[in-house]
């Protein structure tokens, strides 16, 4: 069965919520991924795959694609060059493609992942199985 969020204020609060997120992760992943090789950007990756989590745990699916576009965007525009000529993110470094791909892979990896293990609902018990009697697992005599 299929959940569909309804429209709310509330839904949008979140999303607009995440978006902004999404605008501050991105932000702070473009300026940091480069500070200490190479875990500036094993930091950063971290923290846009667990700010995913997080807004998806929390919100649901429509949330996490406002979160997506202000990581994505922000990330794009960032990455430009500015009228100076600095850039953030220069040409020919691999650790600017890892960050640049890697943020947009974080947030389908957990775009992919199952609704079930985002669901708080408690699942129901198992059924016990039947006790098995040690002389039906005995060859049978010849």
């Amino acid at each position: 069965m299929t959940r569909v969020q309804r429209l709310s204020a509330g839904a949008v609060a979140s999303t607009v919520a995440a978006l902004l997120l999404g605008v501050l992760v991105g932000t702070l992943g473009t300026v940091m991924h480069r500070s200490i090789p190479p875990w500036g950007v094993v930091v950063c990756l971290t923290l846009a795959f667990v700010a995913a989590i997080t807004v998806r745990a929390w919100t649901g699916f429509v949330a996490l694609g406002g979160y997506a576009l202000g990581l994505v965007v922000t990330v794009l525009v960032l990455t430009v060059s500015g009228p100076g000529g600095d850039t953030l993110v220069p040409d020919g470094q691999a650790v600017g493609w890892v960050w640049l791909l890697g943020s947009a892979a974080a947030t389908i990896v957990v775009a992919l992942l199952p609704r079930g293990l985002f669901d708080d609902r408690p699942r129901p018990p198992r059924p016990a199985a039947e006790p098995v009697i040690e002389h039906e697992l005995a060859d049978p005599p010849p």
